[in-house]
């Protein structure tokens, strides 16, 4: 049985920061398309149907807000290419007598 590591988010601004950047439909696009497999832009692009330029700014974003981790492969012709993965599985959120508690679950695999 997987145990899911959720962490409950306390700061003000990372609440504000994560609440904006998942307001986003093109970063929820590319967190749901690398929330199982590390991908290039380029796959994130051509599987999702958005802009390079557009995955490239999300991807910024994404990484700014600390959600998403980065690798890096050589390829055969001696490029660098790198690889995004989603850190987030799973956000939750609620709003109760004018509070927001955002609490997110760690992509373990």
């Amino acid at each position: 049985m997987q145990v899911l590591e959720k962490l409950k988010i306390e700061e003000p601004e990372r609440k504000e920061s994560f609440l904006e950047v998942l307001s986003d439909k093109y970063c929820r696009a590319i967190l749901e398309a690398i929330m199982d497999m590390p991908k290039s832009v380029i796959e994130i692009s051509q599987e999702r149907k958005i802009p390079i330029s557009t995955v490239y700014r999300r991807i910024q974003m994404l990484h700014d807000s600390n959600m998403i981790k980065t690798s890096g492969v050589i390829t055969d012709e001696g490029k660098r290419l790198f690889l995004y993965k989603s850190k987030i599985k799973e956000v939750n959120t609620s709003f109760r007598d004018g509070k927001i508690d955002v609490s997110i679950v760690y992509n373990t695999h």
